[in-house]
């Protein structure tokens, strides 16, 4: 077909349709508005480099110490109790009584066989047995469920105590059997020095019949290894202490809080796009109003 007005053949609608879509250029691609977030990292991008550090690898947090370890421990020092306390009943028992020691060293160490009710330095010695004997069995059983429960507690940390307790536990099982099986504790360790003397003396002062002798109250291989064992505990506590007085946090200013305000930068004021540090800082001076 022919367009009237000037002469040009007319072509049918479909044939248009075509002939603009063919034309047109193709569409491009619509943007959003929000761009698609980038995607969370655990780890923020350092500002010098802009990439984002690989993780260290994680580290198994320390072992806590076990039970089977406080039983081995606390078994070793029970069974060396026990043995030398039937060494000692068994050799000393039969020495001729004109001599009834073994010295070691001269004048300070030596064996001599000893039993005894009480307790330490001869406490409750004086008490019947009806009273006596359920005292030291209550006291000890306390004990041993406190070392118990206490070690159950314990952090790998805590070296001193991861020592001190089953040591503490050994010696009081030791002296409980003797309770129990002789109504008396075997003491065989017998020391004795000048110093003990002095201190004596000073004591008498204080406490009215009180024995002036060099000789420290016998002991056993039990009463060694309580001592040690209290001594580990108070290192522990004042080692524990220290570290947390050392952990604290500083205290803030007595004006209030910390202050966030930068420290002044000597020097000329840096222009535009300089840098402080790793981070761009724009120059944030007002520009100067012209002149009329």
């Amino acid at each position: 077909m022919t367009d009237p007005q000037d002469g040009t053949p007319e072509l049918p609608q479909p044939a248009l349709d075509a002939a603009a879509t063919e034309a047109a250029p193709a569409a491009a691609p619509q943007q959003s508005v929000f761009p698609e977030p980038a995607p969370f990292s655990a780890t923020p991008p350092t500002l010098l480099t802009g990439v984002t550090p690989e993780p260290a690898p994680s580290q198994p947090p320390p072992a806590r110490p076990t039970f089977l370890f406080f039983g081995s421990v606390a078994a070793v020092s029970l069974a060396a109790d026990v043995s030398s306390k039937a060494w000692a009943e068994i050799t000393l028992s039969r020495r001729n009584p004109l001599l009834p020691s073994i010295e070691l060293i001269k004048d300070h160490l030596g064996f001599t066989l000893a039993y005894n009710p009480g307790g330490a330095w001869g406490l409750f010695q004086r008490q019947s047995e009806f009273v006596r004997r359920p005292f030291f069995l209550l006291v000890s059983l306390l004990a041993i469920a406190f070392i118990i429960n206490l070690y159950g507690r314990l952090t790998p940390n805590q070296r001193a105590l991861k020592w001190g307790l089953p040591l503490v536990l050994g010696g009081a099982l030791g002296n409980l059997s003797d309770r129990i099986v002789r109504s008396n504790v075997i003491d065989f360790i017998d020391y004795q020095a000048k110093w003990i003397e002095a201190m004596n003396r000073l004591v008498a002062k204080a406490v009215k019949g009180w024995a002036i002798t060099d000789h420290w109250p016998t002991f056993n291989v039990a009463d060694i290894a309580i001592c040690v064992g209290v001594g580990l505990m108070a290192v522990d506590m004042f080692t524990s202490r220290r570290g947390a007085s050392t952990s604290m946090p500083p205290r803030p200013p007595a004006g209030g809080g910390f202050s966030l305000d930068p420290a002044p930068v000597s020097g000329p004021h840096p222009g535009p796009g300089s840098e402080l540090g790793s981070l761009g800082v724009p120059d944030a001076t007002p520009p100067l109003k012209p002149d009329a």
